[in-house]
């Protein structure tokens, strides 16, 4: 496998010089970084070139590196059952940079590149109907941002006047979050129920 990897790596780079920044063999894949601007044509040539032949598109996600001047990673995965090979391909976009769509060549990129969209920012030019997919139409922000809140912008709930759903600032009100002390999760310093033992340090203290 790790073999027939180096050997694609190396024509992967022989024929796409223009595309590839880097290219590694980590584990059972092939990792190529590439340019932004070659995503739709280097996705043509692995989904066409006869020595690759990737016609399944697996997923397409991003990661989130806040600290980076390109902060984000747009990642593809696609898999060769003809060769039975899989390759990782990743491309560095800074906040607010645009990258193509490549739903012209795997229309089920569609959803993929909307669930990116909508769970990070990222915009695809050329996209067909590039709105959220997972979020409601008002959502506020990208939910797997770093920097976006884990208890969110908003909240929905019942209001009994208007007699409808509707969407308030999330507030967490300390009086009513209650705590049960017997958890280990709260770090108990004491013996819990039913681990009575002979001999436990915690239990003879008592």
């Amino acid at each position: 496998m790790s073999e027939a990897l180096n050997e694609l790596k190396s024509l992967i780079e022989l024929k796409q010089p223009g595309a590839v920044r880097m290219a590694e063999v980590v584990g059972d894949e092939l990792v190529v970084h590439i340019v932004p601007a070659a995503i739709a044509p280097f996705t043509e040539f692995l989904r066409v070139d006869p020595n690759c032949l990737f016609s399944m598109m697996i997923d397409i996600t991003g990661v989130d590196y806040p600290s980076r001047e390109k902060r984000f990673d747009l990642v593809y995965h696609f898999l060769s059952m003809r060769h039975n090979l899989r390759i990782r391909v990743k491309a560095a976009l800074k906040d607010g940079e645009i990258a193509p769509s490549i739903t012209a060549i795997h229309p089920s990129a569609n959803w993929f590149e909307r669930e990116v969209f909508d769970m990070y920012g990222i915009r695809f030019s050329g996209h067909p109907d590039l709105r959220r997919l997972l979020t409601d139409y008002g959502f506020s922000g990208h939910p797997l941002r770093k920097d976006f809140p884990t208890s969110g912008y908003v909240e929905m709930v019942y209001d009994d006047a208007e007699k409808r759903c509707v969407y308030r600032p999330v507030s967490l009100t300390q009086e009513y979050r209650q705590f049960d002390f017997l958890s280990p999760w709260e770090g108990a310093d004491y013996t819990l129920p039913g681990d009575e033992k002979p001999g436990n340090d915690k239990q003879e203290a008592k």
